[in-house]
């Protein structure tokens, strides 16, 4: 037997998260990220999710031919764009589009002779000083990529630091909106402007913020797989979870008004009651970090961590479980218990959730 930790993949949850995208983005077209195996959930499993999308985009050069080969024909994106001069000549045998937002980037490109002509992605930093030309630079960066015979399409871009919260003090949207208007003035090619936080909050902004935000692409992530950037919770946004780690009970201790439970003795018992020792710990990808009272469902009812996450194991609270016993099934994240409610009690978010799953832990799908 397995041991029993499982982490199910609701294919049919991306396609309607997808839905939901295209339905806060009207007229759109939409890459579907699946960066970092998407989110977790596995490269080919995500490719299945999205087949509705009109591209695909992540990060890694290597995982954009592996979606050739898995049979994905619509366009492809590399949001770090390339690292070497040997992924330019991969990206045009591949038919990749690539986002440039360096002056590397720009010089190597400018250097190459690939076999085709290639479609960029001219990022802007509007404040979120990461990647990107300035605005005062963008139009001589964009001017350069018009200068090469091998430069087929231009799309201007940038990505929102606070676009899960619109009024940020310290940089709201409508500045870097405001920004990237300035430094793209006059510049021919689609825009790129709305991850997950830009498309969720897209139908509340209004007809004046709502319709500075709208664009030719928009970059859904987070979203597609039932997670949030903040703000409402995902069944507000009307999304579906698309990953549930499940395990059970492989003991069950009765313990006294004193004792202890774990490494450090974190959690003592006031009285005597009925604790649970789950098959999961942190090598499953589960946060060590998560504290006393992380939300967890037993048998479908809520109870709470105790003491310290372990390795393989954790321990859970069956006070108020009478029934529970060894086999009862344990919902950690997903169906029945949001994974942005556990990411938010661990200190993090759920994104580090999906695509901390450890590869021991048996993945299937329905």
């Amino acid at each position: 037997m397995p041991r029993p930790i499982v982490a199910t993949i609701h294919i049919e949850s991306m396609k309607h998260n997808l839905a939901r995208a295209r339905a806060c983005a009207p007229g759109a077209k939409v890459w579907g990220v699946l960066k970092a195996n998407g989110y977790g959930h596995g490269l080919e499993r995500a490719m299945r999710g999205l087949a509705d999308a009109d591209g695909l985009a992540l990060i890694e050069p290597d995982n954009a031919v592996r979606l050739r080969e898995l049979g994905w024909t619509k366009p492809i994106l590399l949001l770090e764009g390339w690292f070497d001069p040997a992924d330019l000549d991969m990206m045009a045998e591949q038919d990749v589009n690539g986002s440039v937002h360096s002056e590397a980037q720009l010089a190597m490109l400018e250097a190459a002779r690939p076999s085709r002509p290639l479609k960029v992605h001219l990022k802007m930093n509007t404040g979120m000083n990461r990647l990107g030309f300035k605005p005062e630079q963008f139009a001589a960066a964009h001017a350069r990529l018009r200068a090469l015979p091998h430069v087929a399409d231009i799309t201007l871009m940038t990505h929102f630091a606070n676009a899960d919260e619109t009024g940020h003090p310290r940089l709201p949207m409508r500045e870097q909106i405001r920004r990237f208007n300035a430094g793209a003035a006059g510049l021919p090619g689609p825009v790129s402007l709305a991850n997950s936080a830009g498309i969720l909050h897209m139908p509340e902004l209004g007809p004046s913020l709502g319709g500075e935000l709208a664009s030719d692409w928009v970059r859904p992530g987070i979203m597609l797989y039932g997670g949030t950037p903040g703000g409402p919770s995902a069944e507000e946004f009307g999304l579906l979870p698309t990953m549930t780690l499940t395990s059970e009970l492989i003991a069950v201790q009765e313990i006294e008004a004193g004792d202890c439970v774990g490494y450090g003795s974190r959690f003592q018992a006031d009285g005597p009651t009925r604790i649970g020792v789950v098959a999961c710990g942190y090598a499953d990808g589960y946060p060590r970090h998560a504290p006393q009272d992380t939300p967890v469902l037993v048998d479908g009812v809520r109870t709470r961590i105790v003491g310290r996450v372990s390795m393989d194991m954790l321990t859970v609270d069956l006070a108020h479980l009478p029934h529970a016993r060894v086999g009862s099934k344990v919902v950690l994240w997903g169906q029945g218990m949001p994974i942005d409610e556990v990411a938010t009690a661990a200190g993090t978010i759920g994104y580090e959730l999906m695509c901390a799953l450890a590869p021991r832990v048996r993945v299937v799908e329905g």
